[in-house]
């Protein structure tokens, strides 16, 4: 097995509080200088700048995770990763019918743009990426199971935007893959206080908007190599794939 440095969380321009400097290029890059092996891009309601990130790490040492940060009707945040361009395009599709139609404003939120491989705008997303959709976190979860993707709760330390911060515990039939803490987060506390994520594997991500962000929250995946498919045993802590906070 090799030992991985993993960042699951981070946001692109196209995130309304994403930074500016955060274009696919930039963060992949970035991560790479800073050591990470595997790096998911989830930007809030958007798969968007996915494809442009896996461009860009084809010419470098690094995995991307495809993905999104999902904002739920109960206001909780869930990361959705997804192996296939088609079942991104299917989630995509999914998120556009489900995001309700509250208009953005950019001096107020943030631009939400997404740009090429020359960092040409070829599309701005009139609608606000950080409302939540119409659609339950056990809806969403169920949609994303269909598509064979994997479902990760995030940063359910934060007393904001996590399903424990919202409904006070994880559904307990809710197929999620890991659950995930934010830099803070404190995995005995949260073990003391809910004791039915034992067995729960555990991650750690930086949320990174901005650049001085990305890399700096990481955990670590022992697999025989970067795929998705090891992704999801490691998760799962199956066949001798591991996953750790230090």
């Amino acid at each position: 097995m090799t030992r991985y440095k993993v960042d699951l969380h981070n946001h692109t321009l196209l995130s309304p509080c994403g930074d500016l400097d955060m274009t696919p290029e930039y963060i992949v890059e970035l991560a790479l200088q800073r050591g990470v092996d595997v790096l998911g891009i989830t930007d809030h309601n958007a798969t968007r700048h996915c494809r442009l990130a896996q461009h860009y790490s084809k010419r470098r040492n690094i995995f991307i995770l495809c993905g999104a940060e999902v904002t739920t009707k109960e206001e909780a945040h869930c990361l959705a990763f997804f192996e296939t361009y088609e079942q991104l395009d299917a989630f995509q599709q999914y998120l556009d019918e489900h995001l309700p139609n509250i208009p953005n404003s950019p001096d107020l939120f943030g631009d939400q743009v997404q740009i090429d491989e020359d960092d040409n705008i070829v599309y701005e997303e009139p609608r606000l990426l950080t409302s939540c959709l119409d659609e339950s976190i056990s809806q969403i979860n169920k949609k994303v199971k269909e598509l064979n993707g994997l479902f990760i709760p995030a940063h359910i330390d934060k007393p904001k935007y996590s399903v424990i911060s919202q409904l006070g515990f994880i559904p307990f039939d809710l197929d999620y893959d890991a659950v995930e803490l934010s830099k803070f987060g404190d995995k005995e506390k949260i073990l003391k206080e809910h004791s039915y994520l034992k067995d729960k594997t555990f991650t750690r991500a930086s949320d990174a908007h901005i650049p001085d962000v990305v890399g700096t929250s990481p955990c670590y995946f022992e697999m025989e190599t970067r795929s998705f498919e090891e992704i999801r045993l490691a998760l799962h802590q199956e066949q001798g794939r591991l996953v750790s906070l230090t």
